[in-house]
């Protein structure tokens, strides 16, 4: 293939499952990988076990914990990322509210609440209110539950101590997508008009009908919107 290899880093407690729509279209044009995020407990560790295995130029697309990520190895070696794809992520470090919660979930998970934690603290802040929500739920907990214990535990450690990477994507000069679901509560639309302010020259694109995983709520918005910025 001619096209620049795609990584797409997949949010917390999720893996290659949730791009499945987007990578049966957009590997017919190049290679996409979707690396593990796991084996490190803070975000910087995880970047550099990315950028070891990736090769000297890709392009790049993180959403949630995948696009904090993905800023990451913006900051520690962005000459290597040809266009970068940011979607329902946060570019802010950790509040102190936010972290004390993470912390009592480690310590449901640690005595064996993954399912709980994920069930009653997690999925409920997901999705939008749409007919394959139930469906797409059931993905994610399977997705987590076979990640396990002990990856939740790295990423939730991950995620509380990760910079600020506003700094990061003022220096940003490649191709940029900004993309949310217009009911994502997670990471809220100012999240993302924020990035885009920092960004000179990005796009910010609303997906409709969806939530904080627009990838599998809307595939074929998402999908569209990917391609667009591939081909930039």
């Amino acid at each position: 293939m001619t096209c620049e290899l795609l990584l797409m880093l997949p949010g917390m407690m999720c893996d290659h499952r949730l791009f499945a729509p987007q990578i049966a279209v957009l590997e017919k044009s190049r290679d996409v990988v979707v690396p593990p995020l796991h084996g490190a407990d803070s975000v910087a560790g995880l970047a550099r076990m990315i950028l070891d295995d990736a090769p000297e130029r890709f392009a790049l697309a993180g959403l949630s914990m995948g696009g904090i990520v993905a800023m990451e190895i913006m900051r520690q070696d962005r000459n290597r990322v040809t266009r970068l794809a940011l979607m329902d992520t946060n570019p802010f470090a950790e509040a102190p509210d936010r972290r004390a919660i993470r912390d009592g979930q480690i310590s449901k998970v640690r005595l064996g609440g993954l399912c709980d934690v994920m069930r009653d603290d997690m999925k409920p802040h997901y999705l939008a209110d749409t007919p394959n929500r139930a469906a797409i739920l059931d993905v994610c907990m399977s997705m987590a539950l076979d990640l396990g214990d002990e990856v939740f535990v790295q990423q939730s450690r991950a995620l509380a101590g990760r910079p600020d990477q506003s700094a990061t994507l003022a220096e940003v000069t490649v191709p940029v997508l900004i993309l949310h679901g217009a009911e994502d509560m997670l990471c809220p639309a100012e999240m993302h008009r924020a990035m885009h302010d920092l960004i000179p020259g990005a796009e910010l694109v609303t997906i409709n009908c969806a939530g904080h995983l627009p990838c599998l709520e809307n595939p074929v918005e998402t999908t569209a919107a990917l391609q667009r910025w591939l081909e930039a």
